[in-house]
């Protein structure tokens, strides 16, 4: 069994799938099947930003890249001015976590979801 896809709601979508598209360096479109705008993160999944004026649960969203694409995508949430976090429930501190083998980061634009980019999985027993 595979995820195919997720509703992320938010409050613009285009602006949404744009900054998170750009900084995942990954495609999105406009426009997909219904009133989306997705953003293909792999071959498998799609985050498909659903635009809403009621108020949304803030949802967690967690990226397990490469070294190289963290560094990648870090400097790109650097690039924007985004503000990060080593934590999960800490404040903004600029900091990578390294505390569980890899590197690990927050943030919570757009929409106030919480993101986070990690080079290991420590939610699953390594391969």
């Amino acid at each position: 069994m595979e995820l195919d896809h997720f509703s992320v709601p938010c409050r613009n979508k285009v602006a949404s799938a744009t900054l998170v598209a750009g900084l995942c360096g990954v495609p999105w479109s406009e426009t997909g099947i219904g009133p989306f705008s997705p953003v293909y993160v792999s071959d498998s999944i799609t985050l498909d930003f659903d635009e809403t004026d009621e108020p949304f649960p803030i949802l967690h969203f967690a990226f397990r890249v490469s070294p190289a694409e963290f560094d990648q995508i870090l400097a790109r949430i650097r690039a924007a001015g985004i503000k990060y976090r080593s934590a999960v429930h800490a404040p903004v501190d600029m900091k990578v976590d390294t505390a569980h083998g890899g590197k690990i980061v927050y943030w919570n634009e757009p929409d106030g979801h919480q993101w986070e980019l990690l080079t290991e999985s420590y939610a699953r027993e390594p391969k």
